[in-house]
This record gives structure tokens, C-alpha cells and sequence, in this order.
């Protein structure tokens, strides 16, 4: 149904229609039982870990703050921002080379793509890790001249360097997928409208495909971000004193495995939902959800010029 109010130049309907209401859902026993039971069970695994003396809170509180400990997380929050944003930029790269009606330029980025999602990410990192023992020497130069400049491979592939090499580059594979699922996402009609305008390739990209694709594109990138915190942890077998290398390093010391290794289940727990946050405002911002159309139509007002016939 639709109430029209005001008066002038325009009118503003709006829409009251029963349909678009949202249906109230009463609770039933099994409901509240499953409350009960949820609460009970979660009382008790709370008791349990609160009282239990094996855990050894008060050692997990005299480390959470160790500087060994902060020092790992700064590295760890280090190896995340610059994972993300040189996998995002070589995922640019490769998704824009797997859309390419050029088949030998999609079928380069399609096998890199292959290569690198189709192989654990463990094995990436110990693989550059002793890239060394297949070539332990290059030149950087110009081909086919005596111009170049030698590189030690051994020397320059230290963990860090493993680490960020091993994390970027299996992430941009990832990261190139979530991007041309993005592209995928804008119409055909505008990439034909700016064709007919006579933009170029790359002023198409710029100003058409790639701000119609952010809506799809973001959510998943904050889901990725979040990931590869979490991922970093992978890089302690190579040495790399990250978060959970910290937290062995003191162990080893002092025996304390359990409250150490909760130290660090915690601050990677507490850095998850410092992360979640940001991600679920993108998301709301940038969802493409219907699920809140019934709620908006609701409250939505349409504008109309007077003297339309009804």
C-alpha cells in the first residue's frame, strides 16, 4: 500500500506495505533450552580452564607482555602489512594477465596460478628458504652483454627475506583470483559504454572496472588480511623470531611450553577480532546482501513530482 503526504512541487509516498514488514519469530522451548544448555557448557569449560593449575595463568601473565614476546608480534604485524600489500599489487598484475584476450599472457598467469594454489604454502617457504642449492649464484645485467652485477643467493635469501618471498608470492596467487572475481562482477554494458566512449585499456581499468569491482573486491581482501596474520606463523620453522618463534625461543629455556604457547594463542585471538572489526564495517559498507532490503523499503520514502495520475 502505498500513503502519499506533503504538498508543492513534490509529493513523498511512502511504503506501507504488510509484505514488507518484518515477521516477528516467537521462541520456542527447544530454543531456550539450547540457551540453557549453551550456558551451562560454557560455565563449565570456564571453571574448568580458570581452575585448573596446569595452565599456569600466572606465568601466561608474566610473558604476555614480555618484550620478546611484543617484539615477535611487531614482526609478525610487519610480515602481514607487507605480504598484503605486495601479494595485492603482483595479484593486480596476474589477475589483469589472466583476463587477457592474449592467450599466451592468460595461460602464464594461469599456470603461476596453478603452480602456487596447488602446493602447501609450508613448502613454498622452506623451497626459497634453500633456493640457494640451485642457484647459488646469479647476474642481474643486461643478456647477451658482459654488463651485470653478481648476486650471492645464499647471503641475500636470509629468513626474513625467505619469508616475505615464500608469503608474497603465494599470496598474490590468491589475491589474483579474489580480483578478477571482482572484475567478473562489473556488467558487460559498462565495459562496452566505455568502449564507446574510445577509452583506452588502461583508462578503462582505472576508471571503470576497477571501482564497480572494490564492492566485491574488499570483503574478501579483509578475509585474506586476517588469514595472513594468522599465516605468518608458518615462517618460525625457518628461524624467523615471528610471534610463535618468540614464544618457542622462551620455552625452550624454560620448559613453560603450555603458558607460552597460550601467550601466543591470545594475542594472535586478540589481533583477530582487532582485525574483525574494520573488515565487518567494510563489509557492511561494501555487501552487496539483500538481506536488509526488507527493512530499507520499509522505511524508504519515495520523491515524485505532483500531478502524477494513480
Amino acid at each position: 500500500m502505498l500513503q502519499t503526504t506533503g504538498h508543492g512541487s513534490e509529493r513523498k509516498t511512502s511504503v506501507t506495505d504488510p509484505a514488507l514488514k518484518p515477521r516477528l519469530r516467537r521462541r520456542g522451548a527447544f530454543e531456550y533450552l539450547a540457551w540453557a544448555l549453551c550456558v551451562l557448557l560454557g560455565a563449565g569449560v570456564l571453571y574448568s580452564v580458570s581452575t585448573n593449575p596446569n595452565f599456569q595463568w600466572g606465568v601466561v601473565a608474566k610473558y604476555f607482555t614480555e618484550q620478546t614476546i611484543l617484539n615477535g608480534l611487531m614482526l609478525t604485524i610487519f610480515l602481514t602489512v607487507a605480504t598484503m600489500l605486495l601479494g595485492t599489487l603482483l595479484g593486480l598484475v596476474l589477475a589483469i594477465m589472466r583476463s587477457s584476450r592474449i592467450k599466451p599472457v592468460a595461460l602464464t598467469a594461469g599456470v603461476y596460478l596453478t603452480l602456487f594454489r596447488g602446493t602447501p604454502v609450508l613448502v613454498q617457504l622452506i623451497f626459497w628458504f634453500n633456493i640457494a642449492a640451485l642457484y647459488p649464484n646469479l647476474t642481474l645485467g643486461i643478456p647477451f652483454t658482459d654488463i651485470g652485477v653478481p648476486v650471492d643467493i645464499n647471503t641475500l635469501m636470509s629468513p626474513i627475506t625467505a619469508a616475505l618471498v615464500g608469503l608474497t608470492l603465494n599470496e598474490a596467487a590468491y589475491m589474483a583470483e579474489i580480483i578478477r572475481g571482482g572484475f567478473s562482477a562489473v556488467g558487460k554494458g559498462q565495459i562496452e559504454a566505455a568502449d564507446s566512449l574510445g577509452m583506452g585499456s588502461w583508462t578503462k581499468l582505472r576508471k571503470v572496472i576497477i571501482p564497480q569491482a572494490m564492492p566485491s573486491i574488499i570483503p574478501a581482501t579483509g578475509n585474506q588480511f586476517i588469514g595472513m596474520f594468522k599465516e605468518t606463523s608458518l615462517v618460525s620453522v625457518l628461524g624467523v623470531a615471528e610471534l610463535l618463534q618468540s614464544a618457542q625461543l622462551i620455552y625452550a629455556r624454560t620448559y613453560e611450553t603450555i603458558p607460552l604457547l597460550i601467550v601466543a594463542s591470545l594475542w594472535y585471538l586478540v589481533m583477530t577480532l582487532v582485525l574483525s572489526y574494520p573488515q565487518s564495517l567494510l563489509e557492511k559498507r561494501y555487501s552487496r546482501s539483500t538481506s536488509r532490503l526488507p527493512r530499507k523499503a520499509k522505511k524508504a520514502v519515495l520523491t515524485e513530482p505532483e500531478g502524477i495520475a494513480r
